[in-house]
């Protein structure tokens, strides 16, 4: 039998899953304390510190958007360091700048070595992004090591209450979705504390009002909260 929410709710749709393309324009990126000192370091490329420099932060802090201001401010290369050791270093750095996104532990170290000791050598510039410090890293290759610790690093904090709102009302205006503040408030208060955390929510709550036809309300988006946010079990 139907459940009386089910009916209230009316047939679902199928709601085709066309992923929205995201901007990661500088005008794009918003400015909050949790990522003040990574944007400051971009932006003041190329007066940095050393010519590696690192942007460390958990998933989804925006890393990636930063990389990508990055990039397009340097006119770098862009390389995933899972396919490092596959590249010259000369070949890495032919245009000068580099961005190495996902490094960290697994990243091959050999590679690694003769790249920052190559960008040193010829002026040229990388910016690495990873999860965790690359201090914590634990290389097997001393020399390796001691440049790693020597790295500057900018990091970016969990994004706090005033980004996460302003995230999530950026995400609903591109998806052209009617959102209210209080619906805002709500999610921002219980949601995880991520950028990432609010894409995936903020998708599932469009998915939902497509194929039921329902409104974005404060119920509709608790029980949306809850099917998303939960534990994943394998």
């Amino acid at each position: 039998m139907m459940s009386s929410e089910a009916f209230r709710a009316g047939p679902r749709q199928m709601a085709l899953d066309l992923a929205l393309p995201e901007s990661l324009a500088r005008d794009d990126f918003l400015e909050a304390d949790c990522n003040a000192e990574a944007l400051a370091l971009v932006e003041a490329w190329p007066q940095w510190p050393a010519p590696v420099v690192a942007l460390v932060g958990p998933p989804g802090a925006g890393k990636s958007h930063l990389g990508s201001i990055w990039a397009d401010l340097s006119g770098a290369r862009r390389l995933a360091a899972r396919d490092l050791a596959g590249v010259q270093p000369s070949d890495a750095l032919a245009t000068g700048a580099l961005l190495l996104e996902d490094a960290g532990p697994r990243t091959s170290e050999v590679p690694l070595f003769h790249l920052i000791n190559a960008a040193k050598e010829e002026g040229a510039f990388v910016l690495m992004t990873a999860r965790e410090a690359p201090v914590s890293w634990g290389t097997s290759l001393r020399d390796l090591g001691s440049r790693l610790r020597a790295l500057p690093v900018a990091r970016l904090a969990e994004p706090e209450d005033g980004l996460l709102r302003a995230v999530l009302v950026k995400l609903f205006a591109d998806r052209q979705m009617l959102c209210d503040v209080e619906v805002v408030e709500y999610l921002a208060r219980r949601m995880e504390r991520s950028l990432d955390a609010a894409r995936r929510l903020v998708a599932a709550l469009d998915r939902e009002t497509l194929e039921t036809g329902r409104r974005l309300t404060r119920p509709l988006a608790a029980q949306v909260l809850e099917r998303v946010m939960q534990p994943t079990l394998i």
